[in-house]
C-alpha cells in the first residue's frame, strides 16, 4: 500500500475533525439551561478532592464572585491555598473550623460541637446573597463519623438557592450525598508517593 502523502493525512484530519466538532456542536446546542448553581462532589480514595475544588474556588475569584470556604477537619494545618488565596480577602471568607484529624483529636464531642460550629458558618454563607460559591472540605469526613445529621445535611444543601454553587470534598462521600449532587467526580488512587516512605510535603499537600 502506497503511503499517504503530507497533503492527504492533512485532508483526512480535518474531516474527520469537522465530523467531530459537527457532533460536539449539536450536543452542546441540545443543553437549554444556560444557568443553574450545581451541587458538586469530589470524593474517592485517591489524591487531588480538595486540590481540585480550590481550583475552582480560584476559578470563581477570577470572574470577581464572592466565595466562601469552610474547612470542617483541617483547621490546625498552615496551608499554601489558604496562604495564596487570603490575597483575594476583598472577594474570599475563609473559616477553618475543624481540629485537625480525627486520629488526633480523639474526642468525639469536641469533634461534634466543631462540625457544628462549621455548619453554622456553612449556613450564614448560604444565606448571603453575595456569595456565588461554598466549599465544604472534608464535609464527607464530618458526615461519615456521624457529626452532623447526614439527612438534614443534605435537605438544605439540595435546597439552596438557585444561583448557589456548593463544592463538597472528602472519602465515602454517603450515597444520599452523591444522588443529591449535579456533579461527583471519584479520585482513584493508582499510585502514592506516601506507601514509598515520601512524608506530606509543602507545596504539595499543604
Amino acid at each position: 500500500m502506497t503511503p499517504l502523502s503530507e497533503d492527504e493525512i492533512n485532508r483526512k484530519h480535518r474531516e474527520k475533525m469537522a465530523k467531530r466538532k459537527a457532533v460536539q456542536d449539536a450536543e452542546v446546542a441540545s443543553k437549554t439551561i444556560t444557568s443553574k448553581g450545581l451541587l458538586i462532589v469530589n470524593t474517592g480514595p485517591g489524591k487531588g478532592k480538595s486540590t481540585a475544588a480550590f481550583g475552582l474556588v480560584l476559578r470563581a475569584l477570577g470572574h470577581g464572585h464572592h466565595v466562601g470556604v469552610v474547612q470542617f477537619i483541617k483547621g490546625a494545618w498552615n496551608t499554601g491555598e489558604k496562604r495564596a488565596l487570603e490575597r483575594f480577602s476583598d472577594l474570599l471568607s475563609w473559616h477553618s473550623m475543624g481540629e485537625g484529624f480525627t486520629w488526633e483529636t480523639q474526642d468525639r464531642e469536641r469533634d461534634i460541637a466543631a462540625a457544628k460550629r462549621a455548619w453554622d458558618q456553612v449556613l450564614e454563607f448560604m444565606n448571603d446573597p453575595k456569595i456565588k460559591l461554598v466549599l465544604l472540605d472534608e464535609l464527607n469526613i464530618a458526615l461519615r463519623y456521624d457529626y452532623l445529621p447526614l439527612l438534614e445535611v443534605v435537605d438544605v444543601l439540595s435546597n439552596r438557592r438557585p444561583d448557589l454553587h456548593i463544592i463538597v470534598t472528602g472519602r465515602n462521600a454517603k450515597p444520599e450525598m452523591i444522588e443529591a449532587a449535579d456533579l461527583v467526580t471519584e479520585m482513584g488512587m493508582v499510585k502514592h508517593h506516601f506507601a514509598a516512605g515520601v512524608k506530606a510535603q509543602e507545596g504539595i499537600e499543604f
